[in-house]
Formats: structure tokens, C-alpha cells, sequence
């Protein structure tokens, strides 16, 4: 790839280009007319929840998609399938060789297979035999915590119930998801200081902010519908002010594809009114110092005796510990804000006035900020900066984890949690006359430890594409074969397909485009938003193939053949989902009326405690956390111990446009001006020139960890960007290998994926060109 190939990164995102990539993959599905009734149902009102992200929708106007969403759509409603013919020609062997991209591309699975390890290919089974398989396997193992059931956001509200249900009576509690690698840091800062691991923040606060600080985040590929609400806001007189690590086009410049003149022009709406671009792992010293600067105008405004910076009110009837968290701030130096933050005071002290200057502001963040070391330190900076001024419980105003995939946040709703509140168990055995046990199973990182040592022997995935979204690929992949049986719950081909336990089943499921028609007619599934907002979704196009089920009516078949003295009639479940809705409606709160609610316009609100200033803390307020900066960020953490002929970088994974979560759409990344090559390292040009390295050169990257561990990966070209020195971007999963397994956040277990130390050399592929 030339330079001339990635120097065209547009001047605004959205508009004409936005429509144009929309109708290139509709096109591409093969499902032209079924695709366009999609999207005119897509988040809509007795319509399908798109599969893409989890960004809330108003129910207003005849368009709810997003290009992204688009995408989704089409790759998930496609003509292509593939069934017992495709993998008699393929076997296991040859399908590891193929891109990502190629593995989901081949189309729909269509039938259920059992891998035969003699020929190493898949064949087909029969849904009775699969069931039966799984039963047999799981009824031999020694104890119900060899078993581990992971789950993907996507799976509904329905599935993802009965799933929590059927391991907790089986006797586990066992259940990796993929929270636990994006968002965990969020759930675990947020009920620690304000009592509930949720945001504060409905869609209408967006209307009513008069700042939105937006931290870690690249809403125009990852939630581009969040963008609706940025630019809705800035054209209102909103400053946004963002803080991210690389310049985002859409935070810049945003032309919505909904907007004729936007559309069809160069015109564009301004989005971020101060945008600063933070070291990796610099965003809490960024935000302590606006909070320093901000005490600093406290202390004068006394001494003049008028009007406080603080909210006294506010934090003397709803918050305790300011005073230790006041010296926390006061004993952290602006010497080592900036160093850390990589911003000057000039900068902190521009955004901080912002701030001031905001009677009602929003804080919004997501992965750059989830998936480091000090991740849950740094979200609760976050919240110590919107206690100050009472920022919480007013409208217009709040706590903002913006988390990915669809109903993510309503998987851990309804109980997909490794660590169960007491709370909760208690309803379950009360309505279930059980004894469920309360002891902590295993969150994603200690899963593949307990497959990797034999510890565990089944995997179970509902959704999801375990070996492609964790960390440290070859040991995540050689911990998936090394079970005694894997079964993997898929629309598609991917990546955990291709490393089969002993015994391994795929099954294949509906979409959310289709029909799920069951005993009693056709069924809706709910997710929750990540504005806690409960809907309902229905597909209405037929299913790719006769032979799929619902992801509910494969738990509910692996359920009742597996527990065979179960008090629960399973097949009357999977019969009618509103059921499922009854038995959640008793034993979560929120959920009162469920199946009546649901069937109001755009669904109903779950409500949350810290939004009307109840906090389900130990004190019962919420807390500020007075903790001290990280002591060193990651690339000076090894700084010591690399090799000392390379200078050490900090490499952040990250998604291209062509591309959700594991998902490759494609091999282009328009915002950033990418054509062709998702095996880019972006740089900055001093650092590459530093390093004695070109604008296209081919590298090699290797990371650093402890006992002088090192991964690498090879034939990345080198991109100039705009982007601190010292950091460096590319996409995962390409660049997971270099994520160790054991690289983690306090308390969160989620992997430093935004926060690799690396060092680079000329590729190998290129000396020997």
C-alpha cells in the first residue's frame, strides 16, 4: 500500500459516501428486496432490533439505520448458505488458513454438525443426536464447574434467561461473556460508586446537555446512531469536547445521511468544540487535572465569598469521602498530569472551563477508556468530576457507558454474571425451589485458564466468537480445542469453529431478521438499550434454512435433555416466549408487567437508582475515589526489561469502518483512508522517522510482558497519522496475539488491549522482497 493510498481521509463522515457503502452491501447480500424491508423495519416499532450496536432509538421518522447497522443487516440476511456439501469439501485444517472475512462470507450455516476428528471436516447431525451429545457429555463430567457457558451480547433477554437458568441448575456459575473483554470496567467502577453498573442517562438527556465530554470512543464506525445525538446537540448550542487518542473524522465533522443539504453538499455539522488527543492511558490524569483546576477556582471563589465551583448542596447530602479525595487531587503535582496525561495545563484548563461553564453535562466514554490497567480508577475519576457538580439526577446530565453489542447490557440484566448478587440467587431459588449456589464462577479470563489447564472440559458458546475476541489468540485457541467438548451456537462460519474440542457441534440459529415461529405462533424476543430502555423485536423475513432453531429453543433442548429431573417443562418455554417473560418478570426487578409493556411504543424504562440519587452503596450515597495516578503507564512499566535496541511504543487495538466487534465486513476503512489492507500500523511520522522507518514500510510488531515474554505479528505497513507520540493503532483481531492472557485491569479481569507495550523491526516479508 502507497501513501497515496492512505492519504485521503474525507473531510467530514457521513453524507453521500455513507449511503453509497449502505447500498453496496445490500446489493451484496443477494437478498436486494428482503434487505430493503429490513431496513424500513430496523428499530422500528413491531420491527427487529438491529444486530449491531446498542445505541437507543426515539421511534421517530421512517429511517432508524445506520450504514453500520446497515452492514449488519445485510451480512446477517443473506442469500448465501453453506450446509453438508460445503464442509465435505473443507476441512477443518484448510478452513484455519482463510481471513476472518472469508470464514463469514461463505453465507449462513444451514444445517447442525458434529466435527469428525478422522477426516477432520464437520457433518451434518441430527437436532436429537446433538442434544442427546450434549447431555451425555455433561452428565459424565466429575463436577458442574468443568462446565463453562459463554455468551455473546447478542443473544435476547428470552435466551439469555434460560441460559443462566440451566447452568445454575446444572450447578454452575460459570459464565464468560463478552462484557467481561469490553465493558466489565464499567460495571465494576459504577457500583462501586454510585450502586448501579449501568448508565444514568436517557436519549432525551442528550437534548437537554449544555456539554457532552465524550472520552475513548469512535462513535462514527462503532455507534455511528450515537452520532444523530452528537450532531442533534451541537447544532443546539452543545459543546461537545472530545478526548481521544486518535483525530476521528466524525468527531470533527459529521453530515448527516438523513439531511438533503448534508447529504448532497460539503456541508457538514461542526461536532467536538475542543477536541484533545490524550496519551494511551492518559485520560484520568487528564480528568484530574480539570478537576484540579476546577478546586483551585473553588479555593479563590471563597476567599471572595461568591458563588462556589462545588455543588455543596449536592455533594454534602448525596456523596461522602470529598475531603479525601480533595487531598488525593491536591497532592497529585500538574508536572505529573501533563507528563501522564500528555497534555498541557493550557489544554486541561481549556476543557475544564468548558466544564464550568455547563450547568447540566453528560460524560460518555466507552473502550479506550474500558481496556486498561487502571480502567476502573479512571471511570471513577469520571464520576468524582460529575459529583462535584452535581451532574447526576437532573436532566441533561449523567453517566454515559456506551456499550457495544445489541442487548449486551440486557444479557446482564437478566443474569448472565459470574458473580451473582445475593439478591438475585435468593429470588431464583425461591421461585424455584432451589439452592442455587452464590459462590463466584469464572468471568472469560479465568475460562480460558481452566480449559488451557484441563481444569474445565465443556465449552458452550450462545453467540459469539470466542477465539477471535479474546486475548492472546494461540493460547485462547489451544484452550477451546482442549476441551472435551465445544458446541458453538452460530449464525455464521467463524474463527471458534475452526478449533474444536475433543467433540465439537455447531448449531445453527435464527437471525434477528427472521421469523421464530414456535407452537404458539410467531414469537418476539426484548432487548435492553444501553439507555436501560426495554423492546420487543420480531424478524418477519423466512429463515435461511428450515433446519435452524432459536437460540431459546436450543437452550431449552440442551436443558431438557440434560436435566432430566428438572421441575421446569422446557418445551413449554420454547413453545411460548412469554413465559420465559412471566418467570423473569418474578424474579428480576424492573420487569413488572413485562409482557404487557413491552407492546407499548418503543418499550418501557427499567429505571435506575443513581439517576434519582438512590445509591446502593454500603454508605448509601454515592462515593468519590481517592486514588493517586497509575505510579507508570504501560510502555514505562517495561521500560527496564525490553530489549535495549528498541525503543518501546504503546500499541492500542482498535475496529476499522469495515468491521463490529469480530465481524470483517470488508478490507476498507474510509474515515481513516485505508483501501484494501486491514494489516496497517498507524504512526506518528516522527516517531516512524525516529525509528528510521518510512510511510508504507513493512514492520514487524512484537510485545513485551514479564519473564521477558514476547508475541509477535508480521507484514504491517506503516500508516502516518495524526496520533501522540509514542502510541501506535491497529485493528484487532489481527493484533490480539499480542495481548497477553494475564495483561488485565484491576479488578476487572478485562484485557489491556487499548495499552500494549511493543517494539517494531523491519518485517521479515520485506527483507526477503
Amino acid at each position: 500500500m502507497s501513501k497515496a493510498e492512505h492519504d485521503k481521509k474525507p473531510g467530514k463522515a457521513g453524507g453521500l459516501p455513507s449511503l453509497t457503502s449502505t447500498v453496496k452491501h445490500i446489493f451484496r447480500s443477494e437478498q436486494l428486496r428482503a434487505n430493503l424491508y429490513n431496513l424500513k423495519r430496523a428499530n422500528q416499532d413491531k420491527g427487529f432490533d438491529c444486530p449491531g450496536c446498542a445505541w437507543g432509538d426515539k421511534k421517530e421518522g421512517l429511517i432508524q439505520f445506520c450504514e453500520n447497522g446497515a452492514k449488519a443487516i445485510a451480512w446477517e440476511s443473506t442469500a448465501k448458505t453453506i450446509d453438508r456439501t460445503f464442509f465435505d469439501q473443507h476441512s477443518v485444517s484448510y478452513l484455519r488458513k482463510q481471513s476472518d472475512f472469508w470464514l463469514e462470507y461463505q453465507g449462513r450455516l444451514a444445517e447442525p454438525l458434529v466435527y469428525d476428528a478422522s477426516t477432520d471436516k464437520y457433518q451434518p447431525i441430527s437436532w436429537d443426536d446433538a442434544f442427546g451429545l450434549i447431555a451425555q457429555s455433561l452428565n459424565m463430567l466429575e463436577s458442574a464447574k468443568q462446565l463453562e457457558l459463554y455468551t455473546s451480547g447478542r443473544a435476547s433477554n428470552e435466551a439469555a434467561y434460560l441460559y443462566q437458568l440451566f447452568g445454575r441448575m446444572f450447578g454452575t456459575n460459570n459464565f464468560p461473556d463478552c462484557s467481561n473483554m469490553c465493558h466489565e470496567a464499567s460495571g465494576v467502577a459504577l457500583n462501586q460508586s454510585v450502586g448501579v453498573g449501568k448508565g444514568t442517562v436517557t436519549l432525551d438527556d442528550f437534548d437537554q446537555a449544555d456539554a457532552i465530554f465524550v472520552f475513548g470512543q469512535n462513535p462514527g464506525s462503532n455507534h455511528p446512531r450515537m452520532m444523530n445525538a452528537l450532531r442533534s446537540a451541537a447544532r443546539k448550542g452543545c459543546k461537545i469536547v472530545t478526548f481521544n487518542n486518535l483525530k476521528e473524522v466524525a468527531l470533527e465533522r459529521f453530515a448527516s445521511p438523513q439531511d438533503p443539504m448534508e447529504l448532497l453538499t460539503p456541508m457538514a455539522t461542526k461536532i467536538s468544540h475542543a477536541y484533545f488527543t490524550p496519551k494511551l492511558g492518559g485520560d484520568m490524569a487528564a480528568i484530574r487535572g480539570m478537576v484540579k483546576y476546577m478546586l483551585e477556582q473553588d479555593e479563590i471563589a471563597k476567599e471572595k465569598g461568591t458563588k462556589r465551583v462545588i455543588d455543596e448542596v449536592f455533594v454534602t447530602e448525596h456523596t461522602q469521602s470529598i475531603e479525601e479525595y480533595i487531598k488525593a487531587v491536591s497532592n497529585t503535582p500538574w508536572s505529573k498530569i501533563c507528563e501522564q496525561s500528555g497534555l498541557s495545563q493550557k489544554d486541561i484548563e481549556q476543557a475544564a472551563k468548558i466544564y464550568l461553564s455547563a450547568d447540566k453535562v453528560i460524560c460518555t466514554w466507552a473502550m479506550g477508556l474500558t481496556q486498561h490497567k487502571h480502567s476502573v480508577i479512571s471511570i471513577q475519576e469520571i464520576v468524582n468530576l460529575q459529583l462535584l457538580r452535581g451532574n447526576l439526577g437532573k436532566p441533561g446530565a449523567g453517566l454515559c457507558p456506551v456499550r457495544g453489542h445489541s442487548n449486551v447490557q440486557g444479557n446482564r440484566t437478566v443474569g448472565i454474571n459470574e458473580k451473582p448478587k445475593s439478591a438475585f440467587i435468593d429470588a431464583l431459588n425461591q421461585r424455584f425451589s432451589s439452592n442455587f449456589d452464590k459462590e463466584p464462577g469464572h468471568n472469560t479470563y479465568h475460562a480460558i485458564k481452566a480449559m488451557a489447564s484441563g481444569e474445565s472440559k465443556v465449552l458452550i458458546c450462545l453467540g459469539g466468537n470466542i477465539a477471535a475476541a479474546a486475548p492472546d489468540t494461540q493460547l485462547t485457541c489451544d484452550a477451546i480445542a482442549n476441551c472435551d467438548l465445544t458446541v458453538q451456537i452460530s449464525t455464521k462460519l467463524n474463527r471458534s469453529h475452526l478449533y474444536p474440542g475433543k467433540q465439537a457441534l455447531i448449531l445453527p440459529c435464527l437471525g434477528r431478521t427472521e421469523l421464530d415461529r414456535q407452537a404458539s405462533g410467531e414469537q418476539a424476543i426484548t432487548v435492553e438499550d444501553t439507555f436501560s430502555m426495554v423492546h420487543a423485536s420480531m424478524g418477519k423475513i423466512e429463515p435461511a434454512s428450515p433446519h435452524l432453531k432459536s437460540e431459546t429453543a436450543i437452550v431449552c433442548g440442551i436443558a431438557a435433555a440434560t436435566l432430566a429431573n428438572s421441575n421446569i417443562n422446557w418445551q413449554q418455554l420454547a413453545d411460548d416466549y412469554c413465559h420465559i417473560r412471566d418467570l423473569i418478570e418474578q424474579t428480576i426487578p424492573g420487569f413488572s408487567q413485562f409482557n404487557e409493556r413491552i407492546a407499548q411504543p418503543g418499550g418501557f424504562y427499567l429505571g435506575n437508582n443513581a439517576r434519582e440519587l438512590v445509591f446502593d452503596t454500603t454508605s448509601g450515597k454515592a462515593q468519590f475515589s481517592a486514588t493517586k495516578l497509575p505510579e507508570k503507564l504501560i510502555a514505562e512499566q517495561f521500560s527496564d526489561k525490553s530489549d535495549s535496541k528498541h525503543s518501546l511504543l504503546t500499541l492500542q487495538s482498535m475496529r476499522s469502518h469495515d468491521q463490529y466487534n469480530t465481524t470483517i465486513y470488508g478490507y476498507d476503512d474510509r474515515y481513516r483512508g485505508i483501501s484494501n489492507n486491514r494489516s496497517v500500523l498507524f504512526i506518528n511520522e516522527k516517531d516512524a522517522n525516529k525509528l528510521g522507518f518510512a510511510d508504507g514500510d513493512l514492520v514487524d510488531i512484537t510485545s513485551v510482558w514479564e519473564n521477558n515474554e514476547t508475541r509477535t505479528v508480521s507484514g504491517f505497513t506503516l500508516c502516518f497519522y495524526e496520533i501522540p507520540r509514542g502510541n501506535v493503532a491497529a485493528y484487532y483481531p489481527e493484533t490480539n496475539p499480542l495481548v497477553p492472557l494475564d495483561s488485565v485491569g484491576d479488578e476487572s479481569y478485562t484485557p489491556t488491549s487499548k495499552a500494549i507495550a511493543v517494539y517494531l523491526s523491519q518485517s521479515e516479508s520485506s527483507r526477503i522482497l
